[in-house]
């Protein structure tokens, strides 16, 4: 009985360093269910928002005319009173690698206006860059509210991130891997396994239990593992990883070119709206503005024009360049599936597998996530595709080098030893960087 006693007696600190996992389960477990409601519910409304807009874009293409209009006012709405969440994924990327002061709140709805605001008038963009910032940055809310310490601020901003990835896209389990793959290329936290994947787990239920959907996707046909197939699969893979490079580089040129000649910044959105909206009504489609769904459907089982995916890399690169909001993977998964199903008529692998392969791979080449995008072809398309995809990211994150579409990604590992002078630095210093790599540091 005295002992029972001394038990109850002793502190909770000290029960804690007694049971330490115990005490680490439960208080990330506990995290993550705030966590997940939070971030599941606003992925919700943002599902919810992100389809009126499309819908009602469709419905009323005069609006796309006043593309120029909305970019001026997001312009105008991030120079004036948001320019300390303006980076937005490179910020929450940033504070993962070299945690510095918490991301104010106020990224969640700018982000959220702005994204709506871009579909709504016709800029061709995503919906994964808003779902991270709206993730992370209520996610970091709670290091304040909680007093946590830096160790786990980083924990708590992959598990905000891994959340509002596997909520949007309706792929808890790539959600998780992609919290923990993003910020690092070439290794994993493992200490942030619990956060990230309850985190991603319980969000993507809350989306659900709002009765949001997500789309659903179909691959006919799997043919059987041979030597010519593992080939075809290695060739595709190394296209599309060439494709995520030319989206990649496209998009960050545009982006400096509009920051060079355009010096007041809520003017770059206006003249790139101009661009677009022309564009849009010079080609007499919206085929490649928004998120471009029906046309990614498409992929898996016709034949489409060639070129769809060369004009769907243009017009995200410009929107994205001249600083609309919104998201790069989304239009990864439309250039990547219709990539795939141009080379359905060269390579002799199904159109709808090689659609699948090119929708996650590219994603994989230009986000250095390999290991995400596997698990969300799964997710998505079932695990019979899963060698032939596994193949293509691969081979297109290697293809890829140490580019990519997050300039705040740092080099954990290098993808190959000659590159080993860049590990620790981030890809925008790469880009920049004109010395040889024998002369790097």
């Amino acid at each position: 009985m005295s002992a029972f006693r001394y038990r109850l007696s002793e502190k909770p600190e000290s029960v804690f360093r007694k049971f330490p996992i115990v005490f680490y389960t439960v208080k990330w477990l506990f995290l993550s269910v705030l966590i997940g409601l939070l971030v599941g519910s606003a992925s919700a409304f943002f599902l919810v928002s992100l389809d009126w807009a499309t819908r009602f874009r469709e419905s009323n293409p005069w609006i796309i005319a006043l593309l120029p209009l909305a970019g001026f006012v997001i312009g105008c709405m991030y120079h004036y009173f948001g320019k300390e969440v303006e980076a937005g994924n490179n910020l929450l990327l940033e504070n993962i690698n070299r945690p510095s002061g918490i991301i104010s709140i106020k990224m969640a709805p700018f982000v959220l206006v702005g994204t709506i605001a871009t579909h709504l008038f016709g800029g061709s963009a995503g919906r994964e860059g808003t779902a991270l910032q709206i993730g992370g940055s209520i996610a970091d809310q709670f290091t304040r509210f909680l007093g946590l310490r830096p160790r786990d601020r980083k924990l708590i901003l992959i598990a905000g991130i891994a959340a509002g990835f596997g909520s949007v896209f309706g792929t808890p389990l790539a959600g998780g891997i992609f919290g923990l793959e993003v910020f690092l290329i070439g290794s994993l936290r493992y200490n942030a396994l619990l956060p990230a994947f309850a985190a991603s787990v319980f969000a993507d239920m809350t989306t659900k239990a709002w009765h949001v959907g997500h789309t659903s996707y179909h691959i006919d046909r799997i043919p059987e593992l041979s030597p010519l197939n593992v080939f075809y699969a290695v060739a595709a893979g190394a296209v599309f990883g060439a494709g995520s490079v030319v989206f990649s580089r496209l998009t960050h040129f545009t982006s400096s070119l509009f920051k060079r000649k355009i010096l007041f910044p809520p003017f770059r959105p206006a003249i790139g709206g101009t661009i677009v909206a022309l564009a849009v009504f010079g080609l007499g489609t919206t085929r490649y503005i928004g998120l471009g769904i029906p046309v990614i459907l498409e992929s898996f089982t016709v034949q489409l024009p060639p070129y769809d995916f060369a004009l769907k890399i243009i017009f995200t690169a410009v929107t994205l360049g001249a600083a609309f909001k919104g998201g790069e993977v989304t239009p990864l998964f439309f250039i990547g599936a219709t990539l795939g199903n141009a080379l359905s008529c060269f390579i002799p692998l199904p159109t709808g597998l090689l659609a699948g392969m090119g929708f996650v791979a590219v994603f994989a080449g230009a986000a250095n996530t390999p290991l995400a995008c596997i698990l969300m072809a799964m997710e998505l398309f079932g695990a019979e595709c899963g060698v032939y995809v596994a193949i293509a990211c691969i081979m297109a994150y290697f293809f890829s080098g140490h580019r990519g579409i997050y300039g705040a990604q740092r080099v954990g590992q290098p993808k190959h030893i000659l590159y080993k002078q860049h590990v620790g630095r981030m890809l925008s210093d790469l880009r920049t960087d004109k010395k040889p790599i024998d002369e790097k540091s």
